[in-house]
């Protein structure tokens, strides 16, 4: 597997596998090299402004007119899409799960995927989905592409091999990876069981944050993000292709590898990125900023500075701040917050969330550190501190989450999570300042 850095979204990229296999001068020529077909993914309107304009032209063995053949319905029943709502009975409120338990059958990437919330409507590319994935077998002459979404994995245990259109990324824990809605991929576990969290985003491609007076440097460098490099497969072998399109599964047979891409440029691309890269900032002098310091994507919605989706993080990172309560803040927020575990401990949680549970605070649900964490703080002496062996990540979204049933029905949900906030004290004393 050979990767190049992709050195920051929008550019153009270019690669082949075969020598001068990509076209010079014009992206159509009547007669490609090698007799190649040459052809255009686009993951943006034609007309859109050339800062967002993405498309890749790949100069491939077949078309894709020959990898989608005569499709038919093919369930997926624990893949839900948005608007998803279903009359659970599990009644409103802050919500932790433990680790879900694995399916008792091997599944693959796409057959274990199970949806734990949904926000948004994808027909109308608003929103997004939460899901976790347990993978324990290869996609053996099976590919997938997903028509409504493009996809953020973020791989809790276990590495995966994307076998993708452009090439193919091995992404595992602490690493996440990013795949194009409408980009073909074949997905297999490298050392065993693999599992994790994937979210769906139905709205405008992710991309960095724009980092305002932070300057040109600093959080997730564009420098680190890693894209695949050419790698094709000439395989005429029986196979499967499932397309995900407005929440519905369908499949069809086909006669080879839809993964004969021998050459390609643009901007349209599967990329990957290393969480451990991220260059955190915060206070230096007092008070605790937002978490919106800690964002690693973005996708942005039509309402200006409030995210359809933020991915954001909270890595390893020194806490200096003077006179500053230094965990996260009891908060209500109008965005919606689906967290998840990838190591060690979380500071505002120190006990009940562990590395593959997760977590929901809906919107304008109150929420902060649990009374153990609040004491300790409260009282901590305030010298320069690193914590240590923790990663947390959160999936932000302005809409509200929908719980599916698969959610509301897991055994693992604590339904004493709410208790953690019962043993706060009333420190109040109008008697003393």
């Amino acid at each position: 597997m050979s990767l190049q850095y992709l050195s920051g979204f929008g550019n153009e990229f270019a690669s082949e596998a075969l020598p001068d296999a990509l076209p010079v001068g014009q992206n159509s020529p009547q007669r490609c090299p090698y007799g190649l077909y040459a052809e255009q993914l686009s993951g943006t309107a034609f007309t859109a402004p050339n800062a967002t304009n993405a498309r890749t032209w790949f100069y491939r063995i077949r078309p894709s007119v020959q990898h989608v053949g005569r499709l038919a319905p093919c369930p997926m029943e624990t893949w839900k899409t948005a608007p998803h709502a279903p009359a659970h009975g599990r009644a409103l409120g802050q919500l932790r799960w433990d680790p879900p338990p694995a399916p008792e059958r091997a599944t693959t990437f796409v057959t274990g995927m199970h949806t734990m919330t949904t926000a948004g409507d994808a027909r109308t590319r608003t929103g997004m989905a939460a899901h976790v994935y347990f993978c324990s077998e290869p996609m053996e002459n099976e590919y997938f592409y997903n028509a409504d979404a493009e996809m953020l994995v973020v791989p809790e245990r276990g590495v995966i091999r994307f076998s993708t259109e452009c090439g193919e990324l091995d992404v595992g824990p602490q690493e996440i990876c990013v795949l194009p809605r409408g980009m073909k991929f074949s997905a297999r576990p490298l050392d065993g069981a693999a599992r994790g969290y994937m979210c769906e985003n139905y709205g405008a491609r992710f991309c960095l944050p724009e980092r305002g007076p932070i300057g040109a440097n600093g959080l997730a460098n564009p420098r680190d993000f890693l894209t695949p490099v050419s790698h094709y497969v000439d395989a005429e072998v029986a196979s499967r292709i499932t397309v995900k399109w407005c929440g519905e599964f369908f499949d069809s047979e086909i006669g080879h590898s839809p993964l004969d891409v021998v050459a390609w440029h643009g901007n349209y691309v599967p990329y990957k990125y290393d969480l451990r890269r991220f260059c955190p900032v915060g206070a230096i002098g007092f008070d605790h900023p937002d978490p919106s310091i800690f964002t690693v994507l973005t996708a942005s919605s039509e309402d200006p500075g409030t995210a359809n989706i933020d991915f954001v993080i909270f890595p390893e990172r020194w806490l200096v701040a003077e006179h500053t309560f230094r965990p996260p803040w009891f908060h209500m927020n109008v965005m919606s917050e689906f967290m998840g575990l990838l190591a060690g401990v979380y500071d505002a949680k120190p006990e009940g969330f562990v590395p593959g549970g997760m977590s929901l605070h809906n919107s304008f649900l109150p929420h902060g550190p649990d009374a153990e964490a609040f004491e300790r703080a409260a009282s901590a002496p305030l010298a320069p501190v690193k914590l240590e062996q923790t990663l947390a990540f959160m999936f932000e979204t302005r809409f509200p989450q929908q719980l599916t049933e698969y959610a509301a029905a897991l055994e693992c949900i604590q339904d004493n999570y709410a208790d953690c906030w019962t043993e706060l004290k009333k420190h109040f004393d109008p008697t003393r300042r």
